[in-house]
């Protein structure tokens, strides 16, 4: 128990926390019928969405728009608590101290990257979409969705699936276009603009005998 509250492995320990209590968050977040997943979606900025050539940038390194943020995120601080629990204690049990917390910090960090990426790459070949660079997502306005996560209220988006031109399932975030929607799981919507990126306003299903 030493390792754990060690000052040197305080921010392992934080991790570990962390996963806790999204664990938690995410349970009381499906209760109410809500998405930590969506939430975390709105808290990313929008222009990450929106760059051109993001699968070129860090953030595409990382897999993300392509797997959960929110798995993402724990894969991150899993492979981090569990790289930087390993130094602290390899280190301590051959030389009989830890190295300074920023130090060991860095180092789990880093080598937690990699994780991610690799973890993300597996994850996103098990999710069932097909995704297509040569599409682009505004050309998916005017098309049917249907939310397949979460409860989407304005300004908070939820997950939903669309098919492009192609018959290619894409998935996109939706919220209504007025404060008094609300789109539940399974509900069909029409995406009637795009916000940015991924991220697209729409109405209820104008023709449910289409979709």
């Amino acid at each position: 128990m030493e390792l754990f509250f060690a000052p040197e492995s305080w921010l392992f320990t934080v991790a570990v926390l962390l996963l806790l209590a999204i664990a938690i968050l995410e349970g009381l977040a499906l209760l109410i019928g809500l998405s930590l997943s969506g939430l975390l979606d709105h808290l990313l900025p929008d222009a990450a969405h929106g760059i051109e050539g993001v699968s070129d940038s860090w953030l595409g390194w990382l897999h993300i728009g392509k797997v959960p943020i929110l798995v993402l995120l724990v894969i991150l601080l899993t492979a981090f608590a569990v790289i930087g629990y390993t130094i602290n204690s390899v280190i301590h049990g051959g030389f009989g101290f830890y190295p300074p917390a920023p130090v060991s910090a860095v180092a789990a960090f880093l080598g937690a990257l990699p994780v991610v990426r690799m973890s993300g790459a597996a994850i996103a070949r098990l999710i069932p979409r097909d995704e297509t660079t040569a599409v682009s997502f505004d050309s998916l306005v005017g098309r049917m969705a249907v939310v397949v996560s979460g409860t989407a209220r304005a300004g908070y988006p939820a997950e939903a699936r669309v098919k492009n031109l192609h018959g290619q399932t894409l998935y996109v975030r939706v919220e209504p276009e007025g404060s008094d929607l609300a789109f539940g799981a399974g509900e069909s919507v029409l995406l009637i603009r795009q916000i940015a990126g991924s991220r697209f306003l729409a109405i209820p299903n104008p023709r449910p005998d289409i979709l």
